[in-house]
């Protein structure tokens, strides 16, 4: 939302954003289809990505929308889809999670984190989170098997070295979590803070993947694509009781400034949520 790191312009806009009013998530109801849309119709109650969602009104693709999880409000389904997205494809398609695996979540008390830790345990993970102290046992709460409070504990130090990391805190040096990773484990590492004004935590992840040829860890970084498909594989997840979002407050639209100063404090606990009154979220 700053434009920063100055890499990120290349996507969201060099001199300005592309898309003037800010928001991605949504959750409401179809007002309107156009001519060559058939997977939904008006009156469909849906969740997804879109264009301009801190609005009352969103433009979205078909492609990047799935029917709204019934055992879900619109609150809690507006928080899922790109967050939920991210962890899904880091842990099932890059990370390749297997039962039985010995899972570290770096950065699981956020939007990201939340749903990883979910998802490794329906997956059959046995799973270890790192957050700070405040947010331990709310971490605990959603199933995770161990919690390392960074203020006190160095996931890199002693034992059990982890099958599978996927990396969404952004601060840890390459070199302390392959220390923390199995002589044949995977790190998947998502986003990054730090690293400058250029690449930010970029360039974390691009050496992660230039080195990962030369030895027996596998080290990865990607970008989620934002899918029909994905979206409906997390509906099972949600419907089935095995994925909820954590929420930690909500705000109405006339304090979306106020929102964002709470994200940027980093005291959040999961996602927080923008209603729109009548509209949905």
């Amino acid at each position: 939302m700053t434009g920063l790191p100055y890499l990120t312009r290349l996507a969201f806009g060099f001199r300005a954003p592309k898309t003037p009013v800010p928001g991605m998530d949504l959750a409401g109801v179809v007002e309107a289809v156009g001519k060559d849309v058939s997977r939904f119709r008006p009156g469909d109650e849906v969740f997804g990505v879109g264009k301009g969602t801190f609005g009352e009104y969103a433009l979205a693709r078909e492609d990047k929308l799935a029917p709204k999880p019934a055992n879900l409000t619109f609150e809690q389904a507006a928080v899922v889809a790109i967050f939920g997205l991210t962890a899904l494809q880091g842990l099932r398609d890059h990370g390749r999670i297997e039962p039985g695996q010995e899972v570290l979540i770096v950065g699981a008390s956020g939007g990201v984190g939340t749903f990883a830790v979910q998802i490794a345990k329906a997956f059959g993970g046995r799973v270890t989170g790192v957050c700070g102290a405040a947010k331990v046992e709310m971490v605990r709460s959603i199933g995770a098997y161990h919690v390392i409070d960074y203020t006190r504990e160095d996931f890199a130090e002693g034992d059990p070295r982890y099958d599978l990391i996927l990396d969404i805190g952004g601060s840890s040096s390459l070199s302390r979590l392959r220390r923390a990773l199995a002589p044949k484990g995977t790190l998947v590492i998502v986003g990054g803070e730090g690293g400058g004004r250029w690449l930010g935590g970029s360039d974390r992840q691009l050496r992660a993947m230039m080195l990962s040829p030369f030895v027996g860890q596998k080290l990865l970084a990607f970008v989620s694509p934002e899918n029909h498909e994905d979206m409906m594989a997390l509906k099972e997840l949600i419907e089935s009781g095995k994925l909820a979002p954590v929420i930690d407050r909500t705000y109405p639209l006339s304090e979306t400034p106020e929102t964002i100063r709470y994200l940027e404090s980093g005291h959040a606990r999961g996602k927080v949520v923008i209603t729109v009154p009548g509209q949905g979220a």
